[in-house]
């Protein structure tokens, strides 16, 4: 990872973010692809830009890469390649929160490892930067979400599926809130933040005013600084913090249009996924410093919540972005048994969980 030669970047999957992310890095001259690790046959992945980069081979990515870029969104995959990157001593940068707060942690201090800027997550880590460097206090750490409904259809998610022209599974966890819960404890534990409640407040307003106001309150009752959300269909889509300043600055953002405080609320409103991985690409060259993580010692969890009622023998595929369960923003230390969503795979009801109940471990049996 030096500044003096073509960086190789070896990706991590081929999805959206994979083909859209290459397709940019084939312009920018102070990179090049390595390979592009997939679990498909070679011969089937026709629709993939770069098709003579794909590989099987986990090895040979590692071998022929300097930086490693994670993106599959899948946690038990992507488990299993970064422990292996990090072992050969190779960086890697992520888009991928729910590996992250599952079983990120782990790997913390097992080389370098950082989630990306362009997500939700990362976009508020940035923020968080921006808003530090300029005297501010965050007090809460904000996601804004246009819609959220706890309990889609399958034919509304497989509409939405074909209209977007992402996986069913993704847009699932998009709609029912999961991601977002997943993306607020990954910037919550990297931060030291808390949550309000399970599940956290999210209130539903169009008044960046009234955002503040609630959030800013709780942060204030609870005496610890929060992660948490709000849904509006007229706000814009991107990320907020809600913050304090010093008392002689007040006068000063009171001229420069950010209200009379004590709360002042920050924006980004611009999120482009892919294209944004390439400013932390150069941060880990010049700065080698991560940009997010889940933090060695985390304190928020996700725990899957059922959707419905759930009877033994019943067999679940997967927890996130299915359709019987979801997952919500828990207090560790309060929530101990729990089954963390990204865990929620193949696995099998062992006794009757009632809907909208927090699953614990031994509630299920696992592979």
């Amino acid at each position: 990872m030096q500044d003096s030669h073509v960086v190789r970047i070896g990706v991590i999957g081929t999805g959206f973010v994979s083909r859209h992310f290459t397709m940019e890095l084939a312009h920018r001259k102070e990179y090049a692809l390595s390979r592009v690790l997939t679990r498909r046959p070679v011969d089937s992945c026709g629709d993939f830009p770069f098709r003579d980069a794909l590989t099987n081979s986990l090895n040979e990515l590692i071998d022929k890469s300097d930086i490693i870029f994670e993106c599959t969104g899948d946690v038990l995959h992507a488990t299993e390649t970064v422990e292996a990157a990090l072992a050969s001593g190779k960086p890697v940068l992520t888009l991928n929160p729910e590996f992250h707060v599952t079983t990120g942690s782990y790997f913390v201090d097992k080389g370098f490892l950082t989630e990306a800027d362009g997500d939700q997550p990362g976009c508020q880590a940035s923020l968080f930067e921006e808003a530090a460097a300029m005297g501010f206090e965050p007090i809460v750490l904000g996601n804004m979400k246009g819609f959220l409904n706890r309990h889609p259809t399958p034919e509304d998610m497989k509409f939405w599926a074909g209209k977007q022209g992402i996986s069913m599974p993704m847009v699932t966890s998009f709609t029912d809130g999961t991601k977002m819960q997943v993306e607020q404890a990954l910037v919550g534990n990297f931060f030291g933040f808390d949550i309000a409640k399970n599940e956290l407040i999210g209130p539903e307003t169009d008044d960046l005013k009234e955002v503040s106001k609630i959030l800013g309150d709780a942060a204030t009752e609870l005496g610890r600084p929060i992660t948490d959300y709000v849904v509006s269909r007229k706000l814009p889509h991107g990320v907020f913090i809600v913050a304090r300043h010093k008392d002689e600055q007040i006068d000063a953002l009171r001229y420069l249009k950010m209200g009379d405080g004590p709360y002042y609320t920050l924006i980004r409103n611009n999120i482009f996924v892919h294209l944004e991985v390439f400013r932390t690409l150069e941060r880990m060259i010049k700065l080698k410093t991560p940009l997010l993580h889940n933090h060695a010692t985390p304190s928020i969890s996700v725990a899957a919540v059922a959707k419905r009622d759930l009877q033994p023998g019943e067999r679940v595929e997967r927890g996130c972005g299915s359709f019987e369960m979801r997952g919500i923003c828990v207090r560790m230390k309060e929530n101990r048994g729990h089954l963390p969503i990204g865990l929620a795979e193949q696995l099998t009801v062992k006794r009757r969980i009632e809907k909208d109940q927090i699953i614990g471990l031994d509630d299920v049996e696992l592979p």
